[in-house]
């Protein structure tokens, strides 16, 4: 079993300081792409809500302080960020609200019951196995580059474990778009709505957001570019200032719905 010693372990905060997160000091650390799927899931109270690799369970804490109401799952391979993941839910009293089941989706745990969830979202590797140089650290390198499970698993294990109709979400990168909807209507996912997350105004988009539901079909709905960020505020390469729609979903838990 992997642990992360104690003295390795930082502390972020989240949505305005709303979210506490514990993370390795070095190695896979959550970026704005947790946040931003979280906030593109049209959970509900009362609805149940299964992140798939929460990892230290940034995603499912964002989720889970924006809707109240709302029962959140984490799923993770790593028991070392499923060991962090349980210190946040303690931080962030989500005890009775957040809970980490530890697993892998090729082989899921039988307290993962099928078609149970109204939900489910997830941040899958970017990365296709044996292509480009995967990182030196061994937890960064499982959660950002395919191992024995494929996007395909991932889009068929989200399906398995959503409700008829109910929605699958995942962020991925822009140019793996064409992957994303194949691996979704495999599984048997359709209704596309597509939102592609660009660094600014009329760059391309870096990454997007693919939501899908289970069992239905219509045309694909691709949304205009969320931009991240808006005009620098000076000419010396300080760095550029979050757009108002952004810093509303950073800063402030709104929602991309």
């Amino acid at each position: 079993m992997t642990r992360i010693a104690p003295a390795d372990i930082t502390e972020t905060h989240l949505l305005g300081g709303r979210v506490h997160c514990f993370q390795p000091r070095r190695g896979y650390r959550t970026a704005i792409d947790a946040v931003l799927l979280a906030a593109a899931v049209p959970a509900g109270d009362g609805d149940k809500v299964l992140d798939i690799g929460t990892g230290a369970g940034s995603a499912a804490f964002c989720l889970a302080a924006r809707v109240p109401g709302a029962r959140v799952s984490g799923f993770e391979l790593q028991p070392g960020f499923a060991e962090l993941a349980g210190m946040g839910i303690a931080a962030n009293g989500f005890v009775d609200r957040v809970n980490i089941v530890s697993g892998d989706l090729l082989a899921p745990p039988a307290d993962l019951a099928p078609a149970s969830f109204d939900h489910v979202m997830a941040n899958p590797p970017y990365m296709p196995a044996g292509r480009g140089n995967p990182p030196p650290d061994a937890m960064k390198a499982k959660a950002t580059v395919e191992g024995a499970a494929k996007l395909a698993d991932w889009a068929h294990f989200a399906a398995a474990m959503v409700k008829p109709g109910g929605s699958v979400t995942f962020v991925h990168r822009a140019d793996r778009l064409d992957d994303v909807e194949r691996a979704f209507a495999a599984a048997g996912l359709g209704a596309f709505r597509v939102l592609p997350i660009a660094p600014s105004a009329g760059a391309p988009p870096k990454r997007v957001i693919v939501r899908g539901r289970k069992g239905e079909v219509a045309e694909t709905r691709v949304e205009p570019p969320l931009v991240l960020h808006g005009a620098a505020t000076s000419q010396d390469g300080a760095r550029r200032p979050y757009t108002e729609t952004v810093n509303s979903i950073l800063r402030d838990a709104g929602s991309l719905l």
